[in-house]
């Protein structure tokens, strides 16, 4: 392929067992690496995000256009990766990057492979423009790809990740990248896949960037956290010196120690608490 034709393996530059080695080492090294300064959920992704790579995808390229979906899953896991070496966990606010590269990297490739379908026939990937003369469906995949990417604004906005403008940033965006995506189904010419390629190209740095921006710190959590834990301490308090008053008006005086706030005396708190007599004695 004319693309690709330079990279140094295709070239000539490195040999196969080089490359394989190479490879493996660092795919290794890596892996052990999360697993050794993040966690065991990062490192098993990386893991599994390789094996899909290198085993499930890259072979699928010569069978069957199907590819492009199992390659669209192999980039949307590195957010999804970074977010558990941060937090440890996969939660659903997690899924908002991952869904963004998924949904993303259908039109931006479905575009890439229908100008340069001829250097892929050439290169015998089988890919969806392969067996679409017409260049429809694959049109029509780009554009249903970019309508699934409109609710992300507003998902990350109700959800609490960013603040209510990222969500109409966002679909501005992803509406201009819509359009170009329209023109390529109506005109399925090369001019508008790479117009529509170009769009794609700069709708992910400029989301992520947005998404960055006006991303909301985490802490309103922990404030409901806080707030629960002082109504907690403040209820066991109420409830101890609740006790305590009743069972002096009981007349068990003998045996009542009253909590240490009901002992210590302003302004000398670090004086001892002073000890308490029946009032037989």
């Amino acid at each position: 392929m004319k693309r690709t034709r330079q990279r140094p393996l295709p070239s000539g530059r490195i040999s196969v067992p080089h490359a394989v080695t190479r490879a493996t080492t660092i795919g290794i090294a890596g892996t052990s690496l999360l697993a050794w300064k993040a966690n065991y959920l990062a490192a098993g992704l990386a893991a599994c995000n390789l094996g899909l790579y290198a085993f499930i995808y890259t072979p699928l390229k010569q069978i069957h256009p199907v590819n492009t979906w199992v390659g669209a899953i192999v980039g949307a896991i590195p957010p999804l990766l970074g977010w558990a070496a941060a937090s440890g966990e996969v939660s659903l606010n997690a899924m908002i990057l991952p869904a963004a590269l998924y949904f993303w990297q259908l039109p931006h490739f479905m575009a890439l492979a229908y100008f340069c379908r001829n250097d892929y026939i050439v290169g015998g990937f089988r890919m969806l423009s392969f067996s679409d003369a017409s260049g429809r469906r694959t049109a029509l995949v780009s554009f249903r790809n970019c309508l699934y990417l409109l609710p992300l604004g507003f998902l990350a906005y109700d959800w609490g990740i960013t603040s209510k403008w990222f969500a109409l940033e966002s679909s501005l965006l992803t509406l201009c990248m819509t359009a170009a995506a329209l023109s390529f189904v109506q005109d399925r010419s090369t001019k508008n896949a790479r117009r529509m390629f170009h769009a794609s190209l700069l709708y992910l740095p400029v989301f992520m960037a947005g998404f960055l921006l006006h991303r909301l710190p985490k802490v309103e959590a922990d404030e409901e956290l806080l707030v629960s834990e002082t109504q907690e301490f403040i209820s066991d308090k109420t409830h101890k010196s609740s006790s305590w008053r009743r069972e002096l008006k009981n007349g068990d005086q003998s045996q009542v120690r009253p909590p240490v706030a009901f002992a210590s005396v302003a302004p000398f708190p670090f004086l001892p608490a002073p000890l308490y007599v029946s009032p037989d004695s």
